[in-house]
């Protein structure tokens, strides 16, 4: 089965076959129901107690970093055109699986992936997410150069970081290296999502990995911060994001391992309170827009235009900060809600369900789950929703664009 590498070390707490149908000697109604084997993915842990040199960091990745480029077919007025677009990924597992963003092969009819040694592979899109911008390839090939995965809620603004990949889809195998700028951005894109970002002044690649220098990947690089939306205009020189690698593992090893995907799930979506309704006295917190019926919230007994202002006695300031504690969540947690609701106070106490969702086409296999829109919404409190159920988020005033 495929194998995933830990990075351990002292300052960090590391620890398909189709079944035939068989014909029924009775006369009954028979029901067939499939089975396969799944992946079996184990964890294994190496030491990475010594601090490399970008160099030592760089000679011990390039060989786990692959470039990514796919071609896409788009008919105009009834003419197909072929495009080609390109990026980084890097190896998860031995036996080939590929970690890179959902935006370097959205759309895509085809997948190459490139190695350092020049082979290449034609590769296989196991499952995405598009709200998270990650997607696993499959190529077939063995013995591969895996990364080690870090912890990269240990990391601190002012850590040294280094990057490898293919910067613009054309600078090959490329080393940059920068600090840690920021931490939990949140950055709003063009799409309308929003992701809570690891920001440095590391030139990105979209795709590649983001080491610390114990050779540890800690992120994914997908973003640079542009003048507009869009990617294709003037960027800000320093300014890269990258998604946290511990905000999207469980998602990529559902992947790997079950084919779909498992996230926490409360079943409200949400709002900022804006500052003019604070201004006529209400808390800042995060505004219920609407409660998912038989949903963990609605269990609760979370109700429409509550405000959630802290959970397990951690303020909550806005939507992005709920959103945050739910990701970080596990099915069956207990989350203890502080609620404003009409002048009062009210207690409730919530226990964290479960979304899953297909790997493949992106449809919901939870029945309980409403569809997502990704329409901007003003609440009645103000703030602005993407709409995401489980999922809210509230504005940020910058444009973003995926970096090549």
């Amino acid at each position: 089965g495929a194998s995933l590498l830990t990075g351990s070390r002292q300052t960090t707490a590391q620890t398909e076959t189709a079944a035939q149908p068989e014909a029924s000697s009775s006369t009954g109604t028979t029901l067939f129901e499939g089975q396969r084997e799944t992946e079996a993915l184990t964890v294994a842990h190496v030491d990475t107690s010594r601090e490399l040199t970008a160099a030592e960091v760089y000679a011990e990745n390039v060989n786990s970093t692959v470039g990514i480029t796919t071609s896409i077919t788009t008919n105009y007025w009834g003419y197909q055109t072929q495009s080609a677009a390109a990026g980084s990924g890097f190896i998860l597992t031995a036996d080939g699986y590929i970690l890179t963003n959902y935006h370097v092969v959205e759309d895509s009819n085809s997948i190459t992936v490139s190695l350092y040694d020049g082979s290449t592979y034609d590769a296989k899109l196991i499952g995405y997410d598009e709200s998270n911008d990650i997607a696993v390839l499959k190529i077939d090939a063995t013995d591969l150069a895996p990364v080690v995965l870090g912890d990269s809620d240990t990391l601190n603004v002012g850590d040294s970081v280094v990057a490898i990949g293919n910067p613009l889809g054309e600078l090959t195998f490329s080393l940059t290296t920068g600090v840690v700028s920021a931490l939990d951005r949140p950055v709003t894109f063009s799409t309308g999502s929003t992701m809570n970002l690891i920001q440095t002044d590391c030139a990105g690649n979209s795709g590649g990995a983001l080491f610390n220098l114990y050779g540890e990947v800690i992120g994914i690089t997908n973003a640079k911060y542009s003048s507009s939306s869009a990617s294709s205009e003037a960027s800000i020189d320093n300014i890269g994001f990258a998604i946290p690698i511990d905000q999207v593992r469980s998602i990529f090893e559902s992947i790997i391992t079950n084919g779909y995907i498992v996230k926490p799930y409360i079943g409200v979506t949400v709002s900022d309170v804006s500052a003019e309704s604070q201004s006529y006295g209400l808390p800042q917190g995060a505004a219920v827009r609407s409660v998912t019926e038989n949903g963990p919230a609605a269990e609760a007994g979370l109700q429409e235009n509550d405000i959630i202002t802290t959970v397990n006695g951690e303020a909550i300031t806005g939507s992005n900060d709920l959103v945050k504690l739910v990701k970080a969540a596990s099915a069956g947690d207990t989350l203890e809600l502080t609620v404003y609701r009409q002048g009062q106070t009210v207690t409730l106490t919530l226990t964290v369900g479960e979304q899953k969702t297909d790997a493949l086409p992106t449809q919901t296999v939870d029945e309980t789950q409403q569809p997502q829109s990704q329409n901007p919404y003003d609440g009645q409190y103000g703030g602005q929703s993407n709409g995401q159920s489980g999922d809210s988020f509230g504005s940020w005033p910058f444009g973003f664009g995926f970096g090549g």
